[in-house]
Order: C-alpha cells, then structure tokens, then sequence
C-alpha cells in the first residue's frame, strides 16, 4: 500500500452550489466530496500515528477539510455518512503506518505538499475530484498545483475513472495560508467542530484495550483469570449503553510470562491492534520491559497484575495507574500477622521467591517489614529461590533443611504451581509450618493444585488478598457473581478474576468522566480527579496527581481441608 494524496483536491475547494438541479448532479457532488473525504482522511490518518509529525498541522488540516465538507453538503443526513467514511479512512491510515506499509518519511512528505496547495491555491481556483481514486495509489510526489486554465478542470484521458465533477470555489476564508494551531497534547483527539480524528483505540463506536499476559505456559490461569474479569466488566458496561455510546473490548497478547515475548506483545497491541492502552497485564518482569515501552509512547498504563514497587515511584508516572496494593503492604501485614499474632521471631521467617523482578519486589517488601521491627535484622532473613515458569524448587527445600536457624513461617513470593510443588515437598518434614503467599499467587489456582495432593497439604495455608473474599455475600460480590454468571457461564468465581473486574469498574467510571471526546490525556485527568469512590469494597479509592495507587487495604484469607478460603484478620 502506498500513499498518494492529491494536494489539489483541497487547496482548490469542494464547495459546490446547493442548487444543482438533478439528481446525478447532486450525486456526483456527494461522490465527490466523499472521496475528498477518503483522501485526506488516509493521510491524516498515517500523519496522526507518526510522532515527529506535529499535531497543530493535522489539525489545522482536519479543521478546513470539515469546513469544506460542511460547504459540500446540504444536510446533515449527507454530512454523517461523509464523516463516517472520513473516520474508517482515518483508521485505514493508521494501519498502514502501523502495518509498515508506507513510512511516516512519506506521510509528512504528503502533509508537506497538501499545506503548500492549500497555502498556495488561489482563491478563484476550481478543480475536479475523479470518482473512485483512493489515496493509496503512487508514491510520487504530489502534482503541483497549477492555476485553472478553465471554469472547470477534466481528469487526464490516460486516467479513466470516472466523471469530473465542476466543483466551485472555496471561500477565501477556507483557502487561507495554514496557520499555527493552538498546543494540542501528543495524544489529544483532534477536533474539528463535532468530528474528530479519533485518538488511537477509539471510533465512534468502540473503545479497545489490551492485555499483555500469559495465555499459555506453567502460568496461564492468572492470565485468563485477569482477561476473564476485565470482559466481565466491560460487557456488564457494554449492556448498559457503554461510555458515551461506545462499547468496551479487550485485546489480548500472549508473552508467557517471559519478559522476551513481552514487547513482541506490546508492538502487536499499539502497532497492530491499535489500543487506547493496557489493562491487566500481568507480572513483575514482564511490567520491566512492558512499562517503558508504555511510558515512551504516552500510553495508558493501567490496573496491572502486579504489587512492585517499579509501578509505584513518588512522583507518579502520569501514565501509570494501578487498583491493587502493593507488594510492600501485603508483605507488611503478613510479617506483622506473623510477629504480633503468632508470636514468631522475625529470623524465624524465610522467603521463597521467584528468582526475578517479582520475587526481588516481595523479598524487599519482607526486608523492609522486618526493618521496621524492634529487634529485626534484615540480614538474617533467609531467601529460598526458584526460577520463573519451572516447579524446580529442590534447591530452595535442601537449603532450607540445612537453615540452622528453625524456620517456623515462609512467606511464599511465587506462583501456584511453584508454590504447591514447595509445600508439597516440604510438609512433612515441617508439619507445624506456616505457609503465607502474596495474592499473584493465584488463589483458586493454588487452592486446586494443593487439593489434588491432599487437604492436609491445603489446610492452614495463608494468602493475602487485594480484594475481599469471593465467599462473601456483599452487594459487591454479588454483582461480581451475577455478572460473572450472565457473562462467563461455568466460571467459577475467583480472586485475580475478581480483581480485574473491579480494576475495570474503576476504570469505566473514568472515561465516562473524560466525557465522549475521550484521549489519553483526558482520561488520565479523570483518574486523578476520582475522590471518595465507592464501588463498595468498604473502603473508598482514591486518586490524585500524586497518588496513583487506588487502595492500600490487605484482606486476609486462609484455606480450610476443604480447599475453601476463610477470612482471617490480619492485624
């Protein structure tokens, strides 16, 4: 696919006199004034995705193409379906930016020459606008514009598409030089009386988000729980009118929980499928790589599968939002459930973590817990390790065989398959252990693999949670069930399911607030400005320009021999 736009086609005016008396004459006007449309539509379109095209000349260009438009048309009815067909030739473009099929060296070359015709064009100018030629036809550069040598111009005999079309002059007003727009933020829409060259993600109809998470591999039920809950709450969104219109749809990408799929997932999403921005995506190590590659390109950020302090600096990415608490709160409550509750020294607590960005965030969360103790030595706290997507976990057991310290409690920074395999391996030896995990765990999935070993292997087992118990009975999680069973039938109900459907709730309420002509900038506004929400939790979320996070409360749960989890207070 290749760009060409005629530069003619806009400099020389569109604006054809609303007293045309026949039917085919009214209907060429309409052709051509659509496939004006189309034309400039595609390039404005590439033109919006490049980042070193300024954004004050699109829109400078968007808001004469409107006023042309407006000229062309003698009824609103005509007016929308030319609109229509401007926004898919909009998304057309920023395809081809994103599938590589024409370069952003070509689209601010087209630019270039469509500012010049237009600054260029006289007044008096007229031209012809062939039925049927799209924008994406040559890369030679654009034919300069040339006075009309006639009351009306005829398309090249070499080039039979169709009927010319006399179009009459363009108001002066309409053909003035290009002048400088006001300041538009990088990703702001660009408005042109109520039409818009949509941000990316979003046409008139829909808004699309994505997740980059695992779908396969030794951790895919956290993946599918997290996309699950997020569905749930769009499509609950979705039946009750949408935001502003539009319906709510995520994407997923597949990383496998392995930071070297992950920016494969993040291009497929921005580049390919064209997201507003991200939700839910899951891990530590995969948010390392995942996360600059959203802060470069000022995408949102938001509700991520993680507690790491990597998404949680002072001051706050703007970019970056997350619903849950951190791995420093729920590592906070659990050693202080462990010392003041159960009466436990703090070298009696070891970590088993995994051996990256996850396990380093909550084994820092511990150390600075047992930091803040009387009498507690971050030194002396001994880490068991294993590596990411394995269950090899025998280095961690024999190491701690050979602690000569008694270990009595291990607050488990793992996944379900990891942490299973560990208790499974170490129970019998220690009977009386106090096994704890932090929510990415993956409650349900976790409850199952101990379960299918034996319910003494489940019995007693701790997690902390990010939200409360999927078993109670609030109004809350009765609408989390209720639209988890309309929505997902035969989908159990689940803490990381549970999880994204309330990050996403929060999330919905902020762009019903950006309002309808929804950017990236506006919905980031929207979330600082949410104070004292009450979804229902017990607790209000907060935000603001300084805080990113929007709770901080840590819920207790603990498995039964039956493998249900029972509410435990942890302070």
């Amino acid at each position: 696919m290749r760009l060409q736009v005629v530069p003619l086609v806009l400099g020389a005016a569109l604006v054809i006199p609303t007293s045309i008396s026949t039917t085919a004459q009214r209907n060429e006007r309409i052709e051509a004034a659509r496939d004006l449309a189309v034309r400039v539509g595609q390039l404005l379109g590439a033109a919006s995705v490049c980042r070193e095209i300024a954004r004050p000349r699109i829109k400078n260009m968007s808001d004469m193409l409107m006023d042309v438009l407006k000229s062309a048309t003698t009824n609103t009815e005509e007016l929308n379906a030319i609109k229509q067909s401007y926004d898919r030739s909009v998304a057309e473009g920023q395809r081809a930016i994103a599938g590589r099929q024409i370069e952003c060296a070509t689209a601010d070359r087209e630019l270039a020459g469509l500012e010049s015709a237009v600054t260029s064009a006289p007044a008096t100018a007229q031209a012809t606008v062939p039925r049927g030629v799209t924008a994406f036809t040559s890369t030679e550069p654009p034919a300069a514009v040339a006075p009309p040598a006639a009351p009306q111009v005829r398309t090249a005999p070499s080039a039979p598409v169709g009927p010319s079309v006399s179009v009459a002059p363009l108001p002066r007003t309409a053909l003035a030089p290009v002048r400088p727009a006001p300041a538009v933020a990088p990703d702001a829409p660009l408005v042109s009386g109520n039409v818009n060259i949509p941000a990316r993600g979003v046409s008139d109809d829909e808004i699309r988000f994505g997740i980059a998470a695992p779908f396969s591999g030794a951790t895919k039920e956290l993946g599918h729980h997290m996309k699950l809950g997020i569905e749930t709450a769009f499509n609950e969104a979705n039946a009750n009118g949408g935001v502003h219109g539009r319906q709510l749809r995520l994407i997923s990408a597949d990383d496998g929980y392995e930071p070297t799929r992950t920016v494969e997932a993040m291009k497929q999403l921005y580049e390919t499928d064209q997201v507003f921005g991200a939700i839910g995506n899951v891990g530590t190590p995969t948010a390392a790589v995942a996360l600059p590659f959203a802060l470069e390109r000022k995408m949102l950020f938001y509700g991520a599968f993680t507690g790491a302090s990597l998404l949680r600096r002072e001051p706050p990415d703007r970019y970056v939002f997350n619903y849950r608490a951190s791995y420093t709160e729920e590592t906070d409550a659990v050693v202080r459930y462990l010392v003041k509750l159960r009466r436990l020294r703090p070298d009696q607590i070891a970590v088993f973590a995994q051996q990256d960005a996850y396990g380093d965030a909550g084994f820092a969360g511990v150390a600075k817990a047992i930091r803040a103790l009387r009498g507690g030595d971050e030194g002396n706290i001994l880490r068991l390790n294993y590596k990411r997507n394995t269950v090899d976990v025998d280095d961690a057991v024999n190491r701690l065989r050979q602690s000569k310290t008694p270990i009595k409690a291990v607050v488990m920074v793992a996944t379900y398959r990891a942490a299973a395999k560990f208790i499974e391996k170490t129970r019998d030896a220690y009977p009386a252990m106090i096994y704890t995990n932090v929510s990415f765990v993956g409650s349900t999935a976790l409850a199952e693999e101990l379960m299918l070993l034996g319910s003494r292997f489940a019995n007693g087992v701790i997690v902390t949670q990010v939200v409360p118990a999927v078993e109670g009975y609030s109004s809350l999680i009765l609408q989390y069930k209720a639209a988890l069973a309309a929505y997902a039938p035969g989908e159990a109900p689940d803490y990381v399911s549970l999880e994204g459907y309330l990050a996403a709730k929060v999330l919905v309420e902020a762009l019903k607030r950006a309002g309808p002509q929804i950017d990236t900038e506006k919905v980031v506004d929207a979330l600082e400005s949410l104070r004292d929400f009450d979804i229902g939790l017990g607790t209000p979320l907060n935000f603001s320009r300084t805080e990113h996070q929007a709770l901080h409360k840590v819920w207790g749960a603990q498995l039964d021999a039956n493998g249900r989890y029972q509410p435990i207070e942890l302070q």
